[in-house]
């Protein structure tokens, strides 16, 4: 036999030793209940309060800028007059109307704030009233919402019932609750729609659009419109900077009171119970930032309506979020009611 037949032997190949863990003793993956990032986000952009060196900071940032941008704007008015008179005229008009139309647009806002103060001092008036039993002081109360609700055609109904049944009242609460029934019923359903539509709009992108930070946009931009629209329903038009300070004085409210955490309660009235452990995430993520949505609405809500909720009944997030969406997870809303009743 030859030396190279004796050299071979058999080649021994060590295996990793054997983890002991295997797949039933593997922890589970930890997936709690979702907490609605985008609204937790939205939250926390407009929520949070500025100092008063921060605002000091940007008052006199905006004080440059805008001095900044006035010298700019003359000298290449004047500079280009003195070089073509046709074109200087022609810029002088267009800086002057620009200036014209910014001046508008902070009367526009002036007002915005001003319609929100008036709604303000209305349900003031009318929760010292309330507590104190006054009747004229009730009977003022209406008076101010005729006045703020005169140009609207859709309330005339209702102004007309509320004066011919007003001399029949003989106490302020009274009063107080015919002038909530005939003016603020249909008020408060257009704004429970608005609340149902914006929940819906949040939830949708939430669920279906994967991208990062769009959810947290679309919510914000939902939220805004939502908080406008609610005060022009009640009749306080906010405009864009009225909007964006409502929208914070709600969340900051809301960030106050602890009421911005979704509990176990709203998420099984909407998902049905342990459902919500069953679907996606992403589902689940929809359903909080609408309830979330919702509480900002009814938030919204509390802050413009003229008067306190008395005589009808206060909106509730649970309800608002299952009407809103209702037609948008109907399978899974349809399937935690069976798995309710079984």
């Amino acid at each position: 036999m030859s030396e190279t037949t004796k050299s071979k032997k058999p080649v021994l190949i060590e295996m990793a030793k054997r983890s002991a863990l295997t797949p039933s003793s593997a922890p589970p993956i930890e997936d709690g209940v979702p907490d609605g990032r985008a609204m937790q986000g939205v939250m926390g952009l407009t929520a949070r309060g500025s100092s008063r060196l921060g605002r000091f900071f940007w008052a006199t940032a905006a004080a440059l800028t805008g001095f900044a941008v006035s010298v700019a704007a003359w000298n290449f008015v004047a500079g280009l007059l003195a070089a073509n008179p046709v074109l200087g005229s022609v810029a002088a008009v267009l800086v002057v109307a620009f200036v014209i139309a910014s001046v508008l647009v902070a009367f526009r806002e002036y007002v915005a704030y001003a319609r929100l103060a008036r709604l303000d001092t209305i349900h003031k008036v009318a929760v010292a009233a309330a507590a104190s039993g006054d009747l004229a002081a009730a009977k003022q109360v209406t008076a101010l919402l005729a006045v703020l609700y005169r140009s609207r055609p859709d309330l005339a109904w209702g102004r007309a019932r509320l004066a011919e049944r007003l001399e029949d009242t003989f106490d302020a609460d009274a009063a107080l609750a015919l002038a909530e029934a005939e003016l603020m019923a249909p008020l408060d359903r257009a704004a429970r729609a608005e609340v149902e539509a914006a929940a819906r709009q949040v939830a949708t992108v939430t669920a279906l659009v994967p991208l990062a930070l769009a959810d947290v946009a679309a919510a914000l931009v939902a939220n805004l419109r939502m908080v406008r629209r609610i005060a022009e329903i009640y009749g306080g038009r906010a405009g864009a900077f009225g909007s964006w300070r409502l929208l914070r004085t709600v969340l900051a409210h809301l960030v106050a009171t602890g009421a911005v955490a979704v509990g176990d309660d709203l998420i099984q009235s909407v998902a049905g119970g342990g459902l919500l452990s069953k679907i996606s995430r992403r589902f689940g993520e929809g359903v909080v930032n609408g309830a979330l949505t919702a509480r900002v609405g009814v938030a919204a809500i509390d802050v413009c309506r003229p008067l306190p909720f008395t005589a009808l009944p206060k909106p509730k997030v649970s309800n608002l979020v299952s009407r809103g969406l209702a037609g948008l997870f109907g399978l899974a809303t349809s399937a935690g009611a069976a798995e309710r009743k079984s």
